[in-house]
Order: structure tokens, then C-alpha cells, then sequence
């Protein structure tokens, strides 16, 4: 019997390849984005990807430093460590460690307004049964105290708050009071067309601390237009209310966002100067949701996330103008990918979260004494679907946890876990949202390549990198401050 010699072993590579995701530039298809597990990324050459992949950049080439940087590779196996790369891991999702932060307390759904986009079943001003009643607000305030996080947001909702202004009072009352054994940092927040404001409110929002957020749609034939009170006075008694709070909270007291309709995508020039000369040093240009009224008036109001993002690259270019010309104005959901994208920390923003902020992030407290997982769940049970009901608030938060609904939250809340997320270039930035893919595919998990959420996540991603790396050295600054703004009150992050 012949002995034939073993066959030499190939030499082990130069170094370990870590995951990673890659998509070609739609801008430069000669160029790759490439983000690693940790969340950092890069933009290489494309006929660099495969002498990568294969192992093969030299270890004098100044890219193997970069990647290994950046945790696209690590050292061979006897002197690589994963600790860097697990800390920054550990340092993005910290918002996992403390449990829901942001707490939405429906105390009407009475409002004076008939907007054709309202994402809420609201009522008219008379119906008080739709008022939360005191043995709700009671044990919502228990549940409010059983969830860890060391600091709670409150926010009051509607409807109109305002008009049950002894529940929001009341409440807040019995939490400052609760809080004196908890020991927790409060902030109170309400969202509110600021129209009936009294001095005996004004007084008590600047003792507490609130922070107050309104709707402002633009201009006033605009605002008008897409917010309407029988009077058509709606846009002069905004402007009144903001005005009347500032003077009493603070200039910064008060925040505002606009919510785009049809009529909205043709004057983004317009909405945005309608800010300016209003003195707000943000603007959030948010899009229509497919919930309630939204739902019902969409051929009339509705258009298309290649419509939204066509009108956006102009709001964009405009603003980047307004900031050049000296006036800082920055908008507030491009801050927060931008953020994600330029630091190693996460905002814990909701809809940007994997896993989900519903339910991990927000919860809802409706003035019913049902609670939900976030606002758009309740928006669903106002049309009749249940499927995302925590539980009454008599019972504990331990129970809502184990609840049905919580259950298919969390089933499709992992966006690294789901088809086609797990391989997109953008999911260490990106959020799972699966009761938005639910609202709009009838299922939580849905069908990305066609979804409107990944479809905007996407064209804003991309939008914003470009603008990034081919603008001008000014425009890049201007981006990247926007990056590092102060965190967006809670109002604007509910985008309630």
C-alpha cells in the first residue's frame, strides 16, 4: 500500500473576519457603505470588497487599520478580543436596562379641532364619558411606579388634555406625591393645541416643569387648511397659545411639528420659514400615519413615501440654506439617524429600536383604563382591532408582560432577527416597528422590500448620506451638529 504525504494545510488568514452588512452607494455604484455589528461604518471602493472578504488586504494598507477600527475584522485568533466590539454593542442598546421611559396618559378624547389627518378617534367637546375617570388615572398612576426606569417622562394626551384639565392636574399631582418615597426624575409634558390656556394652567405647568408641544402645519392658509375649527381661527389661536406659554415657561418651553399632507408636500419652503419666523430652532416634518381618520381620508390627504421623499430632499436643501444664512434650525427626525450614524450612543428614540420601544420603550395608559404598548396600538383598538390590548390597568405590569399581545410584539421587535432587515446595511440604526408593519401589511413581521417604513428608513438613510459626502465642507458641519442637538422632548419623539 502506497503512503501519499497529507496535503499541506493553507496558512491561516491574515486576520478574522467579523459580521458585517454592505450596500452599493445608489449615488456611486463604483462605492459600498459597509456597517459593522457594533454599528460603525465606512465607505470603501467596491473592487475592495472582495480581496476583503477573501482575506487578503496587506497589513501595510491603511484600510486594514480602519476596518479593524472599526470592527470589520479582528486580529488572528490568539490575540483577538471581542470586548471593544461587545462594549460599544452594550452601549447602544443601554436603553434595554431600565424599561419604559416614556409614559402617555389619554385623559380625553374630546378636541376642538376636525383634522382630516387625526390619527385618533376624536370626540366632540361635550362627550365627557370619553374623560379618564378618577379610578383609572388611580391605578395607572400604581402601574407608572412598578416599571425600573430611573427616569419617567409623563405625558398628557388627547383629544384636547386641556379640556379635562382637573385630570392632568390631579394626576400630577398624585405622582409628585408618589415620587417623594420613589425618588424618581420626573418630567411632565403636554401635547396640546394650546388654545383655551388659562393663567391658573400657566401656573401650574411652570411649577411642575412641563414642557409643552403643540401642532403648528405651517403657514396660516395651511395650518388652516389642514387643521380646521368652525371659527377658521385656528392658526391665529395657535400662534396666540405659543406665544402666551413662552412668555410664562420660557422660550424653550414650547415645541412644535407639523404633520404633511398632500397640500403640505407643496410648500416644504414655506413650512419651514413659517418656523423660522416663529423663532423654533427645530422643525419635525412628519409624514401620515395609517391609523384613524388618517386611514379614512386617505385619497384625499395620502401620497406616496417616493412623494414624501421627493418633497423632503427639497425641505432639506432649504434648511441646509436657512442655516447657512445664520438661523440654527435643525430637523428633528434626521437628527436622530444622524445621530445614530455619527456617535456611538443610541437616543433610545421608539420607532428606532431593536428591540421594539413598544412596550420595552413607551407605554399608553388610555383614559378607558386600557393600556397599550405605544400610541399607534391604541390607535388600532379606536378602529376596532384589540390585538396589541396589554390589559386593563387594574392588573399589574408583571401581567401585561405575559400578555398575548406583548407576545407578538415581541416576536417581530428584533429587526437584526427579521427577514430582510437581517441583511440590510442600515439595521444597526433602524428599528423593528411591527405594530406600523402590522397597521399597513396585516402582519407584524410584513414584507419589507414593500413596506413604507423600510422604504422611508431607507430613502432617508440614503438621502442623508449623500448630502453628507458630497456636500459642501459648511452643509457637512451643519449635518453633523445636528447629530450632537440636545435631546428632542418627548413630545416630538412620541410624535403624538
Amino acid at each position: 500500500m502506497r503512503f501519499e504525504p497529507a496535503q499541506a494545510f493553507a496558512p491561516e488568514p491574515a486576520y478574522i473576519l467579523l459580521p458585517f452588512r454592505f450596500r452599493r452607494l445608489p449615488w456611486d455604484s463604483e462605492r459600498v457603505l459597509l456597517s459593522s455589528l457594533s454599528g460603525d461604518w465606512m465607505v470603501i471602493p467596491a473592487d475592495r470588497l472582495p480581496p476583503l472578504v477573501a482575506g487578503e488586504i496587506d497589513p501595510g494598507d491603511p484600510l486594514r487599520l480602519d476596518l479593524e477600527a472599526r470592527h470589520f475584522i479582528a486580529a488572528s485568533a490568539d490575540r483577538a478580543t471581542l470586548a471593544p466590539l461587545l462594549s460599544q454593542i452594550r452601549t447602544r442598546k443601554a436603553y434595554l436596562q431600565e424599561g419604559p421611559a416614556l409614559h402617555i396618559f389619554v385623559v380625553s378624547l374630546r378636541c376642538h379641532h376636525s383634522c382630516a389627518y387625526c390619527q385618533v378617534s376624536r370626540r366632540p367637546t361635550g362627550q365627557s364619558r370619553f374623560d379618564m375617570a378618577q379610578d383609572a388615572s388611580i391605578h395607572a398612576v400604581e402601574r407608572l411606579f412598578e416599571w425600573p426606569s430611573p427616569t419617567l417622562t409623563i405625558e398628557f394626551q388627547g383629544g384636547e388634555p386641556l379640556l379635562h384639565f382637573d385630570r392632568v392636574r390631579s394626576l400630577t399631582e398624585r405622582i409628585v406625591e408618589r415620587n417623594r418615597s420613589e425618588g424618581r426624575a420626573l418630567r411632565f409634558v403636554i401635547a396640546s393645541t394650546l388654545h383655551d390656556l388659562t393663567d391658573e394652567q400657566l401656573a401650574f405647568f411652570a411649577e411642575h416643569g412641563f414642557a409643552l408641544s403643540t401642532s403648528l402645519d405651517g403657514p396660516e392658509w395651511l395650518h388652516n387648511a389642514n387643521r380646521p375649527r368652525p371659527e377658521r381661527d385656528s392658526y391665529r389661536r395657535t400662534v396666540e397659545g405659543i406665544e402666551r406659554a413662552r412668555r410664562a415657561l420660557g422660550e424653550d418651553a414650547v415645541s412644535a411639528l407639523t404633520t404633511l399632507t398632500r397640500r403640505s408636500l407643496e410648500a416644504p419652503e414655506a413650512i419651514i420659514d413659517e418656523y423660522r419666523k416663529l423663532g423654533f430652532p427645530s422643525i419635525f416634518l412628519r409624514p401620515l400615519s395609517p391609523y384613524g381618520f388618517a386611514l379614512k381620508t386617505k385619497t384625499r390627504t395620502g401620497y406616496t413615501i417616493e412623494d414624501f421623499l421627493t418633497f423632503y430632499r427639497r425641505a432639506l436643501d432649504h434648511l441646509l440654506a436657512v442655516n447657512r444664512a445664520g438661523y440654527r434650525m435643525d430637523e428633528v427626525y434626521a437628527s436622530l439617524l444622524l445621530s445614530q450614524l455619527m456617535t456611538p450612543f443610541s437616543h433610545g428614540y421608539v420607532d428606532l429600536r431593536s428591540p421594539t420601544g413598544a412596550g420595552l420603550g413607551a407605554v399608553v395608559y388610555d383614559y378607558d383604563g386600557w393600556a397599550y404598548p405605544s400610541d399607534e396600538a391604541r390607535m388600532l383598538a379606536a378602529m376596532g382591532d384589540f390585538t396589541f390590548r396589554l390589559g386593563r390597568v387594574e392588573e399589574t405590569v408583571d401581567t401585561w408582560l405575559r400578555s398575548e399581545a406583548m407576545q407578538r410584539v415581541l416576536e417581530a421587535g428584533v429587526a437584526e432577527a427579521l427577514p430582510t432587515c437581517a441583511d440590510c446595511v442600515f439595521v444597526p440604526w433602524c428599528g423593528a416597528d411591527p405594530i406600523d408593519h402590522y397597521a399597513r401589511q396585516g402582519d407584524t413581521i410584513g414584507h419589507r422590500p414593500t413596506s413604507d417604513f423600510c422604504r422611508k428608513q431607507m430613502g432617508m438613510f440614503d438621502l442623508l448620506l449623500e448630502k453628507w459626502e458630497v456636500s459642501e465642507p459648511q452643509d457637512r458641519g451643519i449635518l453633523e451638529s445636528w447629530a450632537f442637538r440636545k435631546e428632542p422632548s418627548s413630545a416630538l419623539q412620541a410624535a403624538a
